[in-house]
């Protein structure tokens, strides 16, 4: 009897990890989550124009969606306006804390900036060098960060790990 105890409590172990959802396991074991870069709601609206200027112009963002007729069109709240700007761009350069400063006015979030029809891609809709949004999809640059092999982590050393502790395990029973 103590050797079918010991047996489960060998195995429990790989049950509970192996039911595990994928994202934890490729992730180290954390969950990720979505990001948006936005704008911090104590800065100068004349520093956030400059930045909306440089990120729409030398930047690279699509402001096309903020702009007039755009579903996140907003004359009246510069914040809206230039958190998709900064958005925008931080999704476009690598999703790293430089490509969302502008001057301090910018800060990244986890709760969701999306508004009436304006919905803003997060930090996880980033997939193979694109993200998609309900505005069109957005195209990386090729230096950017490729998170689509992230999950084979589990493959390189989890699969290898589990196989040798079962087999440690059926040799301690026998």
């Amino acid at each position: 009897m103590s050797k079918i105890y010991s047996f489960f409590l060998c195995v429990l172990p790989l049950l509970v990890a192996l039911s595990m959802p994928e994202c934890l396991r490729a992730q180290k074991g954390i969950a990720p989550r979505d990001l948006w870069c936005v704008a911090k709601n104590n800065a100068a609206d004349q520093a956030l124009q400059e930045s909306i200027d440089w990120a729409c112009g030398p930047g690279g963002a699509n402001c096309g969606p903020i702009q007039q007729g755009g579903p996140c069109y907003d004359s009246s709240d510069i914040q809206r306006t230039a958190s998709w700007a900064f958005n925008d761009y931080y999704l476009k350069n690598g999703l790293t804390d430089d490509a969302c400063y502008f001057s301090n006015t910018a800060a990244l979030t986890s709760l969701n900036p999306s508004f009436d029809k304006c919905k803003f891609p997060s930090s996880l809709s980033v997939n193979n060098g694109s993200v998609s949004s309900s505005t069109g999809t957005i195209q990386m640059r090729p230096d950017s960060a490729d998170l689509s092999s992230s999950n084979r982590v589990v493959g390189t050393w989890f699969l290898p790990l589990v196989t040798s502790y079962l087999l440690v395990a059926f040799t301690w029973l026998v």
